[in-house]
């Protein structure tokens, strides 16, 4: 299944529990505007590429826009679609004034120079200079792009259009960025893990967990919930896992990732496959790697008793039928990792008025509309008796919807 047919049936579920009208879910379903441009430009070598670039606004009914933008091989216009919906939902569940957009270019970053990656970075912005901004449409960092390439976007923008901090977020603390901006979706994994077990009587302290994906949201995950007392037993990137039944060193990992670029080469008490680790008897299995790794063939193999979508879509349709079957906890990519989506909003906030928050601030603020967005969801599905994506798909289809409403056509 596409992530934008998986989209699509957790979006129908939902709106089945709502009764919603044909013609209102056309309307939430059929995105505002849709881009396809072509990104031309002069290799290192001398030679002309061409990429295609999307940036797909789906709606608009709460605010401007807010989306990552993503390079990557496989990026195509369905998966871009997918996205731009999920963060539409996405937003508003946590309740912050965004609608959803989602961006990105077919490209492998790490088969381009840093000059190269800036050239392409810039011809893209120039194509979507005004069709984006800080009350339109505020791209965000994603897989295969980071803060320095949303510093180069900003530049671009800035050409044309003179000092707007606001128009992208995720940009250096040098460029007017937020202090946690970083760490805010790993953290926020952390955050709401520990909130989940605690409904369900459990404790974080000696829980054990199982990461796919050791990079930015991951590492981060990973740190928070070893600091608060997990015993993090499984990690992995594309080199394959890492196990320790006495718990991975995760300080040690960080750095060792963080200096050579991959986890290959760290020492363990086993080495599995990435596979494999999905398979293991823990507490709580992350991932927060790439969308769409567990499916039905391999779903009934999961022996965690919770699982919490640190990656966008990691859970499909099929997939997560058999997880319910298993009675196993499944926290909503939707909610679970929205951290990033609230600092950066926090970010355009601090823009826009031009005053900085500092790191405990924006902490506390993170915290606290997560934990508040989660209790809200954790009470519509125990009323409801539905499982916890389609509580936060109502709330989220909810909040726009009555927007939609209220605003006109």
């Amino acid at each position: 299944m596409s992530a934008y047919e998986s989209a699509r049936h957790y979006f129908e579920t939902a709106a089945s529990v709502m009764d919603l009208s044909p013609n209102m879910k056309k309307l939430l379903l059929t995105p505002e505007r849709e881009v396809k441009v072509q990104v031309a430009m002069k290799m290192d070598n001398g030679e002309i590429a061409t990429f295609v670039g999307y940036r797909i606004q789906h709606n608009s009914a709460r605010g401007p826009m807010k989306g990552g933008l993503r390079y990557h091989s496989e990026v195509n216009g369905e998966e871009v679609l997918a996205l731009a919906s999920l963060m539409t939902w996405k937003t508003a569940v946590v309740d912050i004034p965004y609608g959803g957009a989602k961006g990105g270019i077919t490209v492998s970053p790490k088969a381009l120079s840093e000059n190269e990656l800036e050239t392409m970075t810039r011809k893209f912005i120039d194509e979507l200079q005004d069709v984006i901004g800080p009350n339109k449409d505020i791209p965000a960092p994603d897989m295969g792009t980071n803060a320095q390439v949303m510093a180069w976007i900003m530049n671009q923008y800035e050409k044309y259009h003179g000092f707007n901090p606001a128009c992208v977020t995720g940009k250096p603390l040098e460029l007017h960025g937020a202090d946690g901006r970083e760490e805010a979706t790993g953290r926020g994994v952390g955050l709401l893990t520990e909130a989940m077990l605690q409904k369900l009587g459990r404790s974080l302290t000696g829980a054990t967990i199982a990461i796919q994906g050791f990079g930015n949201v991951g590492s981060f995950a990973a740190e928070y919930l070893h600091k608060h007392g997990a015993k993090i037993v499984a990690i992995s990137d594309v080199s394959g896992a890492k196990f320790d039944s006495n718990g991975i060193d995760v300080p040690a990992a960080l750095a060792y990732a963080r200096a050579n670029g991959s986890l290959e080469g760290f020492e363990s008490e086993k080495q599995l496959s990435n596979e494999e680790l999905l398979a293991l008897d823990v507490d709580v299995l992350i991932p927060a790697a790439l969308g769409g790794v567990l499916t039905k063939e391999n779903a009934g193999h999961v022996r965690a008793k919770f699982v919490v979508e640190a990656a966008n879509g990691p859970v499909d349709p099929d997939a997560d039928t058999i997880l319910q079957k298993q009675g196993i906890v499944v926290l909503p990519d939707i909610l679970a990792n929205a951290g990033g989506v609230t600092v950066s909003y926090f970010e355009w906030v601090q823009n826009q008025q031009y005053f900085r928050w500092d790191l405990e601030r924006t902490r506390a603020e993170l915290a606290k509309t997560l934990l508040t967005s989660f209790e809200k969801m954790w009470a519509v599905a125990t009323e409801k008796r539905i499982p916890l994506r389609t509580a936060a798909y109502l709330m989220g289809i909810g909040r726009v919807g009555r927007a939609t409403v209220l605003a006109g056509i």
